[in-house]
């Protein structure tokens, strides 16, 4: 009997394979992020554009190192990154993104909950930019291009998304003002990743997405994002009205109308998937 190489015994068990990859992927984050202060602090730049410096080293030791663990240990191109449809993926990434988050606004000042205190300058935009960059990239691999991708070969599509999108919702619990409607978005939006993901096989729409997502919400419309504290915005804002329909203290992503948008837009992707032939079965129906 052939005897199998630690490679390979990765490549075989997903369970390891996925563990192995978490671990790395996590080290380089942190380590990512300390080296890149620390060397930024040495820098004359203020704040803003240290933080958005920094988003963009971390994010890049993220990507390159998922690529180059996956080539390693699957023998593979690394179609999640692929440059080809890059822009394609992005724009519609940030376009759904904005048009969803841009809805939910929408919903909050109809009501009379939402008013614009002042317009701030443009340069307001880098910090919230540089978060919700680096926050979309370090989730998206983590919880879709690892551990959804690595269930969804074993279980299938339905099953990977449903544990990925629990995952997601769970990690969520222990922000800051968290409530059972805001769990149940996070988790829809979960949901929403996951079919994206499905519906280009690459992580740049996910990301976008949920960046754009993010962006808007804080970084535009001046609202607090998962109970996180409230950072710079190009519109200073205030917010009051009931909390389910403004979120509260955790921000828009714990209103009904952002659970039920996530919902509409989870379901219109996974229909497409379906009729487009893009579900991947469990092993045991293959």
């Amino acid at each position: 009997m052939e005897t199998l190489t630690f490679k390979q015994k990765i490549s075989n068990s997903s369970i390891i394979k996925a563990v192995l990859a978490l671990l790395i992927f996590m080290a380089v984050v942190v380590i990512g992020q300390q080296i890149a202060s620390k060397l930024l602090a040495l820098t004359p730049l203020d704040k803003g554009f240290r933080n958005l410096l920094k988003g963009l080293l971390v994010s890049s030791a993220c990507i390159l190192s998922y690529i180059f663990f996956f080539q390693k240990f699957e023998k593979r191109s690394i179609t999640e990154f692929a440059a080809k449809g890059f822009l394609k993926n992005a724009a519609l990434g940030i376009l759904i993104g904005f048009t969803l988050q841009a809805l939910t606004i929408l919903v909050i000042y109809l009501n009379g909950s939402y008013s614009v205190v002042a317009v701030n300058p443009i340069s307001f935009i880098l910090i919230p930019f540089a978060i919700m960059f680096t926050v979309a990239i370090i989730e998206e691999i983590l919880v879709r291009g690892i551990i959804f991708r690595i269930i969804e070969e074993k279980l299938g599509s339905y099953i990977a998304l449903l544990i990925s999108g629990l995952l997601f919702g769970i990690l969520h619990l222990a922000n800051a003002h968290s409530t059972i409607l805001s769990s149940l978005c996070i988790t829809m939006a979960g949901f929403l990743f996951g079919a994206a993901f499905i519906y280009s096989r690459n992580l740049w729409l996910p990301i976008a997405l949920h960046f754009a997502w993010n962006f808007t919400q804080s970084g535009i419309f001046g609202a607090i994002t998962s109970g996180n504290e409230k950072t710079s915005s190009l519109l200073e804002a205030k917010i009051q009205g009931p909390e389910f329909i403004t979120g509260g203290e955790f921000g828009p992503e714990g209103s009904i109308q952002a659970t039920i948008i996530c919902l509409i837009a989870t379901v219109i992707l996974l229909v497409l998937n379906a009729r487009q032939n893009k579900i991947i079965k469990p092993y045991w129906k293959k």
